[in-house]
């Protein structure tokens, strides 16, 4: 039986790729670095080599100082972060019969492949977005009740944002244990928020897997292995073991109680002052949820535009900017930008500063090609699939950041 190559093709796979990552690439790029105000600001690199890297973090001044008598000199304390590489992926499926059909045409593959790949790196963006915002642990919710498939989470232990219809979830027990026996991952078919704030999120399978109260859903395999979150590096506790220094009065960020107070120019400045008093540099943005943008909408009437400019030279590697419209905050060193962000708790408010923070990718970060094509047959279907993502780290400094928490909603 003759085979038909599909390299000896007029546009075989291998020119195909060549040409998914000429047209893509730039564009997957610029959605990585502009899809939110946060991730478009903070610092990137792409040359995080080695099994892990440590990076030095002075927690007191050098020398001696005294008066009257020479002093003895002493030495300057130093933490050292550590920080290991988190794998991060997104997959999209190509069908076989589309790449046929776009053989001999070039403008036919990108029109038939362009929402494919743009939803692909969409929703690694977000993933990324809710893992920003998140812990680490990669807990979307506890289920408070279940009855067949639909799972209830109570008002204000969830993200409305971490829920996606379509997403496919692993579902585990409080001490860690697997649902379902060999963990295969479950479908969130539907997502209804309630008026009382209780989302019933319907899973496909959960009520036949056994799904019970206090069982927990996590993004499928993340599990304790999604990078570092604001809510685990943001925190004001002592004894928290981050990037393997435990945090103390120097490694250890500010965090405002509301007490369930509703937001004012009071607790922003409380915050604002004090992130400056605690590490001597002003936070240069504050993010925060829908809910406190729109009360801090009505207390601040002097609404202005304020631009963003992306990093790197202010400007993307593939020389695009970004701009957002927000209002601003007037602080000791000048306007600060306040912008929403639905991965943001209802309930918080941040005060970052985008200097401190920094995503270490491993090279070569991007599209999947390793073996000259972006493209690699799928077992037992008639498709194609083509990865993106790549192995990285957050890096969050919390001495300079801080936070206002339990706000009311």
């Amino acid at each position: 039986m003759a085979r038909f190559n599909i390299n000896e093709a007029p546009l075989g796979l291998n020119n195909i790729s060549a040409l998914f990552k000429i047209k893509y690439e730039k564009l997957s790029e610029n959605v990585y670095n502009s899809a939110n105000v946060l991730l478009g600001r903070c610092k990137k690199s792409y040359n995080f080599v080695g099994e892990k890297m440590q990076i030095t973090v002075p927690q007191s001044f050098a020398g001696g100082v005294g008066s009257g008598s020479l002093p003895k000199a002493n030495r300057a304390k130093y933490g050292k972060a550590e920080i290991t590489a988190k794998k991060l992926y997104a997959r999209v499926e190509i069908d076989r019969e589309t790449i046929k059909a776009a053989l001999k045409d070039e403008g036919s593959f990108v029109r038939a492949t362009k929402e494919v790949v743009k939803k692909g790196v969409e929703s690694y963006m977000r993933n990324l977005s809710r893992i920003l915002f998140s812990d680490g642990s990669g807990a979307l919710g506890t289920v408070a009740s279940i009855a067949t498939d639909t799972c209830t989470l109570s008002s204000g232990a969830f993200k409305e944002a971490d829920l996606e219809e379509g997403d496919l979830v692993d579902i585990k027990k409080a001490d860690g244990t697997d649902v379902t026996p060999d963990n295969s991952p479950l479908e969130i078919t539907s997502v209804e928020i309630q008026a009382n704030g209780d989302a019933e999120v319907v899973i496909s399978g959960a009520g036949a897997a056994g799904v019970v109260a206090t069982d927990i859903i996590y993004m499928q395999g993340s599990k304790d292995n999604d990078p570092t979150g604001l809510k685990k590096a943001v925190t004001s506790s002592a004894g928290v073991n981050l990037y393997e220094i435990t945090t103390d009065r120097k490694w250890s960020s500010v965090d405002v109680d509301a007490a369930s107070a509703s937001i004012s120019t009071d607790l922003l400045n409380k915050l604002m002052l004090n992130v400056e008093k605690k590490c001597g540099k002003t936070p240069n943005l504050l993010v925060t949820s829908y809910v406190q943008y729109e009360k801090i909408l009505n207390i601040l009437e002097d609404q202005k535009s304020y631009t963003v400019s992306t990093r790197a030279g202010l400007k993307t590697k593939s020389g695009a900017d970004v701009s957002f419209t927000g209002i601003e905050f007037m602080s000791t060193s000048g306007p600060v930008g306040i912008f929403p962000e639905r991965f943001c708790a209802d309930d918080e408010v941040f005060a970052l500063n985008d200097n401190h923070i920094h995503i270490f990718h491993r090279p070569d970060f991007g599209w999947f090609d390793d073996d000259g094509s972006v493209f690699m047959r799928l077992q037992d279907e008639d498709a194609y699939e083509a990865r993106y993502g790549g192995y990285l780290e957050i890096y969050i400094n919390p001495a300079f950041q801080g936070k206002i928490s339990s706000l009311a909603v």
